[in-house]
């Protein structure tokens, strides 16, 4: 049995007790003994309620089960089931109106319409591969998978199949970010510069059609100017051109020089895409994190990620490196200004539903701590780290935490997590509504 140590009422084991003294409180800005007995207090409210909720669940799923039992083999009749489930407060009636008006919420969920990973912060390779995959390569994307119809060859480079790649991604790219010339397409771009904050195209060597005429003039622009954004580089000679769709951007990385450019008239070397806009990092491992040593290496993970310091070492055959955080993109905008964009998924984190408890922190009465309570404390208090970050890349630019809150079932558990996360922002000295609770209603 882990040794155990008393905080706050709580018998907390050593492990999780020595990770929160050791690598969670400092740098936080909350003081331990404020820490541990204002967690004593949350546990100590809100155990009784988390029970209250979870029998009350037991005793709805024990008359279902006794309905369904009763009626085997017998017709549905759905008048009669829907007046079984309000009886029984499984169905309950619908609320007044109500308007929500959330402050601080970052751009990734108010103006981003984008991809969303999810990912089991207990594996740190896993948890960095998805915060990096804010931006991937279109190149990798189409020459590794079986998206152009075949799969991918494998072994030494295929040129053949390195330009069908190319093909595609230019017939996408006159499809999202169409050009100001008619008939002309990124096919037919050979040089691109930045004249007066616009974006200039130079296009091949005109052709003749077959009636004599002319197919295309010898410079284009973008057929809608403001889907230029930045460019690296010189801007008589970019490196990268920076453009928007929907408000996700498109990286053109140009390099004549590189293996795949120097094949490409326009020297097109690769095509980074604004990919997973976000992340939720899941605790909700039940099956794997059991005790206090698998919760703090999921606390661990996520403190690493909040702080931008996780690292893992990667072997790949006989070739071993580390995988860090990828730092924020620096462009200069079309006047020259110094710009950087996000170079990770804005990341949630999903805390464990109601039902689980945890042996790693006791209760007064000697029980398992809800582990819904626990994770509530500690993801919120390892998220300061971000919040209180002087420097370096943000995960949330906006100053919120974002927590998933899985298993809901209806309005009363909703309202007790909502009630919930509002005494742990009393806790940690937050202001009100720092966290943004994402409620799943997955069951029902």
């Amino acid at each position: 049995m882990s040794e155990r140590v008393d905080a706050g009422g709580l018998k907390v084991s050593r492990e999780l007790y020595d990770f929160i003294e050791g690598h969670a409180l400092p740098g936080s800005g909350v003081e331990s003994a404020t820490f541990w007995g204002g967690f004593g207090r949350l546990a100590s409210d809100f155990a009784p309620k988390n029970r209250a909720l979870v029998a009350k669940r037991a005793a709805i799923q024990a008359k279902l089960d006794a309905w369904h039992a009763e009626r085997r083999g017998q017709p549905h009749d759905p008048a009669a089931y829907k007046a079984f489930l309000e009886e029984i407060g499984y169905l309950v009636p619908e609320g007044a109106p109500f308007k929500v008006d959330t402050p601080n919420v970052d751009r990734e969920f108010s103006e981003i319409a984008g991809p969303q990973l999810v990912v089991p912060v207990m594996n740190a390779r896993y948890a960095l591969n998805a915060a990096n995959a804010r931006w991937g390569s279109l190149y990798d994307a189409l020459y590794g998978t079986d998206a152009l119809g075949t799969p991918n060859p494998g072994g030494r480079y295929d040129r053949r199949r390195g330009g069908r790649v190319v093909t595609w991604t230019k017939a996408h790219l006159t499809g999202i970010v169409p050009l100001s010339e008619a008939g002309t397409a990124w096919a037919h771009v050979e040089r691109l510069y930045i004249e007066n904050g616009k974006l200039r195209l130079k296009l091949l060597p005109n052709m003749t059609a077959r009636d004599g005429a002319t197919t295309r003039a010898d410079e284009a622009g973008l057929a809608d100017p403001s889907q230029f954004v930045g460019y690296r580089g010189d801007p008589a000679n970019p490196t990268a051109i920076l453009l928007r769709r929907n408000n996700l951007h498109i990286e053109l990385q140009l390099d004549l020089e590189s293996p795949i450019g120097r094949h490409d008239t326009l020297g097109l070397a690769d095509v980074v895409l604004e990919s997973a806009i976000t992340t939720i990092c899941d605790c909700e491992d039940s099956v794997a994190a059991v005790d206090a040593e698998d919760k703090v290496v999921t606390y661990a993970n996520w403190l690493g990620l909040m702080r931008g310091d996780l690292e893992e070492s990667v072997t790949k055959g006989e070739q071993t490196f580390v995988r860090r955080l990828n730092p924020d993109r620096e462009y200069l905008d079309p006047t020259g200004v110094r710009f950087t964009l996000p170079g990770r998924s804005l990341m949630l984190v999903r805390n464990v539903g109601p039902l689980m408890t945890n042996p790693a922190i006791l209760l007064a009465d000697g029980s398992e701590i809800p582990e819904e309570i626990m994770d509530a404390a500690i993801t919120s208090l390892i998220a300061l780290h971000d919040l209180n970050k002087p420097r370096g890349p943000r995960n949330s630019r906006a100053g919120s935490v974002y927590i998933v809150k899985p298993k809901m079932h209806g309005p009363e558990e909703v309202a007790n997590t909502d009630a919930m996360m509002a005494a742990v922002e009393d806790l940690l000295g937050m202001a009100r509504n720092t966290i943004k609770i994402g409620i799943m209603d997955e069951e029902r």
